[in-house]
Order: C-alpha cells, then structure tokens, then sequence
C-alpha cells in the first residue's frame, strides 16, 4: 500500500489550509460562543466543491473518492472541528443517501443544489425515545393516495433549521420491524414540516443540532427513496459510509490538539529547559502521535474497502471507534500538558477537548460498534 498523500490529497490539504486560515481561524471562538452556524462559510465550502466531495462529476460533485474525503475533513476539523462535523453531515448523510438510493429523477434533482451547497442537506433518523434504538421509532408516514401523511418528531438532527432538504427514516409499517421503516426526502417549504429547539451544547456549537417536527405533513411518492420498507437498511448502509467521517473528525480533532500540545510542550520553558524534555511529557507526546497514526490506517484501510465495494461495516465500526476514543483521551492529554493555560479558551486545546466527546457518541456510540464488531466476528 502506498501511506503517501496522493496529488488530489496533497492539493486539497494545501487549499483548505490557506482556506481556513482566512475564513474560519479568525471567528472560530465568536461561533462558538455565539453557537452561530455560518451558512456563507459553507456557500463558499461549496464554491470550492467540499459539500460534494463524493458526489459524480454529472451531477455537479467533484467525483473524489473516501480517502479524498477522510482528508478534506480531517484538514478542516485541525481547525474547527464544528464545521467538520457539518461538513461530514451534509456529505456522508444527507447527499449519500440521495445518492446512494435515489433514482435517476432524484439525483438529478437534488444532488447538483446539494453538490454546490446551494442547498444545506440534513439527515433524520434518531428521535427523542430512540437513540441506539432505531428501530422503536414513533414518527409514521400513512399513504394517502399519491402522498404520506407523516407525524412525529426527530432530534439532535445536524442543520434542522438551516438546512433547505432533509432525508428522513420513518415508520412505515410495524414498530420494531427492519422492514417497516422507510427513507423519504423534506423539502423545507413543506407544509407541516418545521424544526423545533436548537441544543445548547458542550461543544461542536458551530454546528446546528436541532428537532424536526412533523404535524400531518404531506410528503409526495415520488420523493421515497427506494423501495417501501427498505428505510432502516438503507439507513445502516448509509452509517457504514458516515462512520469513517466521523473517524476523519475524530482525526482531525487528535491532530489538531497534538500539534498544539506539541509546539507548547517545546516553548513552555520550567526548571530552565523546554518541558517536552521531561520523560512525563514525552512519554504523553508518543502516545498520542501512535495512537493518531494507528487511527489513520485504520480510517485509510475503511476507505479501501468502501472505495472497492467491499463489506465495511467491521472495519468502519473499529475506525470509527478508535478514532473517537483516541481523539478524547489525546485532547484530554493535551490539556495536561498545557496545565492551567489548558483550560483557558486563549489555547485551542480547551475547544478540542469539548468538541472531541460528541465523537464517542455520534453516528453510533463506542458501545453500539462493540456490538456491531462483536456480533460480525462471531458470525463470521
């Protein structure tokens, strides 16, 4: 295998460095306090061809593949790991859904708006009482003729009040059922469909987390997307692919915080001599840069198999997991060793350290991939 940055990487690392530099880094802490979700940065995301990364040429997307991706949010989440998380949404859930499982007549419609951020894509499947639990969800849709009435309300939903299109799983048949679910596309001028509540969170507050409220909203057929009753396996396939963004979050996230504690470790001077000579920091400073480079083979090694067609989801699982779990303890360690400057918000380690937690539970918690690779290898 070849570990070097192809030319595609290397040119997009290089355009969202300068990018960030002039257009995130200054606003990051007045976003976040602000909890402000900058749509223009994310028109201009767009511009660039970042909100489509995965999406085919025809339809206005850039054409790239998984390893493209992992570096496009890997490089904006060293920066600001909120606008990764946005980023990752809007491509790997919203768009890839679509993209995934819509016709021809779907894609055609939706993909070029989203390719181009024209349109900003959410993505609905949990829902106040179903976190873990998909499967017991209570939003239903009822068919009526050439549309369905839907009812019900889903939560913690990425760019529920900004965004222009959502693709949510609804219930379609039996509570309970992998088969009585189905996936259908929001427009936002549907009547009956609004959002409610934005999150006051920790961290990520750049990004949109709000509700998505369904009151006898009319959906038309022809915006289902594949087949009656296929909703949660689509849904599964599509958390398969959005996993290793998370793990490229999550990696973005330990970089980002290593490189800070790093270049702090060699200008922080006590007892006459830089820290990063005391074995308590060293020793720290080797373990986090391990675990980031074992983060990345396992995220590149997920994006092989995703970019050939082959089963992912075990290996997405322990990307997505180590990745995350990595991220929190390498930020926490990058705290220490910033001491009391570490938990001022003058240091960039204190945003990293709130941000990286959501990564542990988003897209699936640490303790639903056990299940998955657990319940894989012993079928297997």
């Amino acid at each position: 295998m070849n570990f070097d940055y192809n030319e595609t990487q290397s040119m997009i690392a290089e355009s969202i460095k300068d990018f960030a530099a002039k257009n995130i880094k200054p606003y990051i802490m007045e976003w976040d306090e602000a909890q402000i979700f900058p749509i223009p940065l994310f028109k201009k995301l767009g511009e660039m061809g970042f909100m489509g990364v995965l999406v085919p040429e025809e339809y206005g997307g850039s054409g790239l593949g998984y390893h493209e991706y992992i570096t496009v949010v890997e490089e904006i989440s060293k920066v600001d790991p909120s606008i990764g998380l946005s980023v990752a949404a809007h491509n790997s859930l919203c768009t890839n859904h679509i993209l995934t499982f819509g016709n021809e007549e779907q894609k055609k419609k939706w993909l070029p708006k989203l390719a181009t951020a024209e349109y900003i894509g959410a993505w609905g499947l949990t829902e106040h009482n179903t976190g873990s639990d998909a499967g017991g969800m209570n939003t239903t849709a009822v068919k009526d003729g050439d549309f369905w009435i839907v009812n019900g309300a889903k939560n913690f939903i990425t760019h529920a009040i900004s965004g222009d299109i959502a693709v949510v799983v609804v219930r379609t048949g039996e509570k309970g059922d992998s088969k009585g679910m189905t996936a259908f596309v929001f427009e936002k001028d549907m009547q009956g469909f609004t959002s409610g509540k934005k999150e006051n969170k920790l961290g990520m507050r750049a990004s949109e987390t709000a509700e998505l409220v369904f009151d006898n909203c009319r959906v038309p057929d022809a915006n289902r997307l594949g087949e009656v009753g296929q909703g949660f396996v689509q849904a599964m396939q599509i958390l398969d692919g959005g996993r290793i963004s998370i793990g490229a979050l999550s990696l973005g996230i330990a970089k980002g915080a290593y490189q800070a504690a790093l270049k702090y470790s060699k200008e922080r001077y006590q007892f006459g001599q830089p820290i990063s000579s005391f074995q308590g920091i060293s020793f720290k400073l080797a373990d986090m840069a391990t675990e980031i480079e074992a983060s990345e083979l396992l995220l590149h090694k997920a994006a092989f198999l995703k970019q050939k067609h082959k089963p992912v989801t075990t290996l997405g699982a322990m990307a997505k997991m180590y990745a995350s779990e990595a991220c929190v303890k390498i930020a926490n360690e990058a705290i220490q060793i910033h001491g009391g400057y570490g938990y001022t918000k003058d240091f960039p380690v204190e945003k990293f350290y709130r941000d990286a937690k959501l990564c542990t539970i988003g897209e699936g918690t640490t303790e639903i991939q056990k299940l998955v690779i657990s319940r894989n290898l012993l079928k297997d």
